[in-house]
């Protein structure tokens, strides 16, 4: 496993933004055969070598979106009703109508371990973090855009295509 340091990984990430950002955007308009094969190869082994617990940069510095269904599962946890939880953690986004974390870094993320306090119930948006797992890439190229600038992990799959894919 490779250790993550996150600053310089900040620096990377700003540093290669706008040359990943146009190779997805490509890859939006132009699938090069065997895509989402490359993809399903890279993703393991990017997970082969990455450690989340060594960043978290994704609960430091991004918020997931609450389903209802999260809301009802969290709150229950802390024997809060929906609103006592909504009202305490969260804000709701004006232009999408989702509910997000009031604060940053996340308020269930301990600082000192990575660690999250409401792992085994956390949002399903977070189970689900960075997204690599969808069915056809192309159509997550947007997630990727964004992610690729918070997240090593997808920052080092979007480095592996772009290998392969201009390999062929």
């Amino acid at each position: 496993m490779k250790p993550i340091y996150l600053p310089v990984m900040k620096r990377l990430m700003k540093q290669y933004r706008r040359k990943f950002r146009y190779f997805l955007t490509r890859l939006e308009t132009v699938k090069p055969r065997g895509l989402d094969t490359i993809v399903k190869v890279a993703d393991k082994e990017v997970w082969k070598e990455t450690d989340c617990l060594q960043c978290a940069n994704c609960c430091k510095t991004m918020t997931p979106t609450f389903t209802s269904s999260d809301i009802k599962r969290i709150s229950a946890h802390f024997g809060q009703t929906p609103d006592e939880f909504k009202e305490k953690w969260l804000y709701k986004e004006r232009s999408t109508g989702d509910w997000m974390n009031k604060k940053q870094p996340c308020q269930f993320l301990n600082l000192k371990t990575n660690k999250c306090s409401i792992y085994s119930i956390r949002p399903a948006d977070c189970a689900g973090f960075p997204h690599h797992t969808k069915r056809h890439f192309t159509e997550w190229v947007h997630v990727y855009k964004q992610n690729v600038e918070y997240c090593p992990a997808t920052f080092r799959l979007v480095e592996k295509i772009m290998d392969r894919v201009e390999k062929k």
